[in-house]
């Protein structure tokens, strides 16, 4: 059943037929291959209507962070490849251009939208194109402040841009009833604005400078009583709220917008999990989700042992149990991170700041400041966007704040946008910075109770899921000391940093040679002593680290070999400099030659 299909000629019956057929087919490939769930079904006419007023193959079609994109990719010639979504090989659960000319941008960070639609109105303009550039961004987006920084500059700059604000959990303002939606398209149709526009010219020929004061404070009274106040005062025109699974309506409004030829908010109310009755509404679980029984929602479980993130929440818990100075923060992912059992434990220290890593981060500095022991937990891939405040308001004054990474390596299905591989290098060349990491259950925990007694900021990482297990004692942590877990009769090194140590303890057990294991636990500081001693034991050193190889552990350690003019092979099993393909991390892993079997032979 191809559906790349001329919308723009169905009749509004066929569309909604259309609507429905897009759903069946998320409905059936997400529960049984997992994906984004909850955001998509919602943004179902939403996107169709964008389909059928705008040309996504012209019209830069910008989805924000675009977990929401299925029914564009089912749109645009991707209905029976829709089969393979996030499926190593298979389409990203994101939009991706070298999948499709329909997919204007790569996006699976949030809050970029609207500042891509103002480059391309601005490219659009040089051009004197007749294209308009349509984001689709959800309420949560808009707690980041660069979404402000775009709209400001919008509002001055005046180009056609059309925004439509996806609007499901009521964040942004409540419709006020059929009142507040009439007047609200009456202030943006074409008869109002055209009639404004004569007044407008009208009064400032003629008449008197209190009849134009007169007017203005008219028309801001009128504004006044819908929601899109804090818009218009942008100068953005603001449109709504609609309901956005209304297709007549969406349709209707999408071309209001488009003909206004300035930029506009069309302001959607829309119900996440929309056509599945089990999702449908405030479900966090259903955002994202694995396979599921369609008939009663159930959840295919797998046996699986504890994952490091849960590790991480009980420790953490226990930690701020003790000290009552144990402050912590997310940015919109307080399942994700575990702090939700934090934030209802201790609902008055520890914070969900909503898409906000900058401010999560500058925040905390301040505690920090104030004596507090602040914990930013936050994915590898988030702490990216608040790499400025970690250099100027962290680590230039040396605030003991701790940087609890999660998601630090490879993460599967979510791919090249999420792939925890950076933090390494960019954390290790800053003054002041402590960079550290457990190698599982037990050294975390150990991990968390050494942060706490720091007095300089520090980060320490963990994977998604589960450690590898290791089998080797668990002993307490000292700044800057490595623990040698396995001494060997081979001339051969294995240096495992983290989640590295269980792979190099596989490879280790799966190699002939009886072969020496070094828990690095430190990249900075890293122990220079124990490094020279093992020198002299050992000549070929090979390091396991889930982290990018150019800045990473094998790099810091060449340039303590280097200073130190000793003489050593090292070989890195870090990864190259490319960005990583998504999918299940098995797969992923065994494609970039990973795996310990594999690791073996190169051995």
């Amino acid at each position: 059943m191809e559906k790349n299909l001329d919308v723009k000629n169905k009749s509004l019956q066929e569309l909604e037929q259309l609507s429905t057929d897009i759903r069946e087919r998320i409905i059936d490939v997400v529960s049984r291959k997992g994906g984004h769930f909850s955001s998509t079904l919602g943004a179902v006419e939403l996107t169709i209507g964008m389909h059928k007023v705008f040309d996504a193959y012209k019209d830069p079609f910008i989805f924000d962070v675009s977990h929401q994109c299925y029914p564009h990719k089912l749109l645009t010639g991707r209905w029976e490849e829709f089969e393979t979504i996030r499926q190593f090989g298979g389409l990203s659960g994101f939009t991706k251009p070298k999948e499709s000319d329909a997919d204007y941008f790569v996006a699976g960070h949030s809050s970029t939208s609207i500042s891509l639609a103002v480059g391309a109105a601005k490219a659009i303009r040089l051009r004197q194109e007749n294209r308009v550039p349509v984001v689709m961004i959800g309420d949560g987006s808009m707690t980041a402040g660069m979404v402000y920084e775009a709209l400001n500059e919008l509002g001055d700059l005046k180009y056609p841009v059309v925004i439509i604000l996806n609007d499901n959990e009521m964040s942004i303002a409540k419709p006020i009833g059929a009142i507040s939606k009439y007047l609200s398209k009456l202030l943006a149709g074409k008869y109002y604005q055209g009639f404004k526009a004569k007044v407008d010219r009208f009064i400032k020929k003629n008449m008197p400078e209190g009849t134009t004061y007169i007017a203005k404070k008219m028309e801001e009274a009128l504004k006044l009583i819908t929601p899109g106040i804090l818009f218009e005062e942008m100068g953005i025109d603001y449109i709504g709220p609609i309901d956005g699974h209304d297709l007549e309506e969406v349709i209707e409004t999408l071309q209001i917008a488009k003909d206004m030829k300035k930029p506009v908010i069309v302001h959607a109310r829309t119900v996440k999990g929309k056509g599945y009755k089990v999702a449908e509404g405030q479900h966090e679980q259903w955002h994202g989700v694995g396979p599921f029984n369609v008939e009663d929602g159930a959840f295919v479980k797998k046996e699986a042992p504890k994952a490091a993130t849960a590790v991480f929440a009980d420790s953490l818990i226990d930690l701020a149990t003790t000290h009552d100075n144990v402050v912590g923060v997310t940015a919109a992912m307080p399942s994700g991170t575990g702090i939700n059992k934090l934030i209802d434990k201790f609902p008055e220290r520890f914070w969900d700041v909503a898409i906000a890593e900058q401010h999560a981060v500058t925040s905390m500095a301040a505690m920090a400041k104030e004596g507090f022991k602040p914990f930013i937990t936050i994915y590898s891939t988030f702490l990216q966007r608040g790499y400025d405040q970690i250099i100027h308001d962290v680590c230039l004054l040396g605030m003991p704040v701790v940087f609890a990474i999660d998601r630090a390596g490879i993460v599967g299905n979510d791919g090249e946008t999420h792939q925890g591989t950076f933090d390494i290098s960019f954390l290790r060349f800053l003054p002041n910075m402590i960079v550290f990491a457990p190698r599982d259950n037990e050294t975390l925990d150990l991990a968390l109770k050494f942060s706490y007694t720091l007095d300089k900021p520090c980060a320490l990482r963990y994977p998604r899921g589960a450690f590898t297990p290791s089998n080797f004692e668990a002993k307490p942590f000292e700044l800057g000391k490595a623990q040698l877990l396995k001494h060997g009769s081979s001339n051969k090194l294995l240096i495992g940093y983290g989640a590295g140590v269980g792979r190099a303890y596989l490879t280790e057990s799966l190699h002939k040679e009886d072969i020496a294991i070094l828990d690095l636990r430190f990249v900075k500081p890293l122990d220079k002593e124990t490094l020279k001693e093992l020198a002299s034991k050992y000549d070929d050193w090979y390091v396991f680290s889930d982290s990018q190889k150019q800045g990473g552990v094998g790099s810091a350690i060449l340039e303590f070999l280097n200073e130190e003019k000793i003489c050593v092979t090292l070989t890195s099993f870090e990864y190259e400099d490319s960005f990583i393909f998504h999918g299940d991390t098995k797969k992923v892993e065994e494609s970039l030659g990973l795996l310990p079997e594999q690791l073996v032979q190169k051995i």
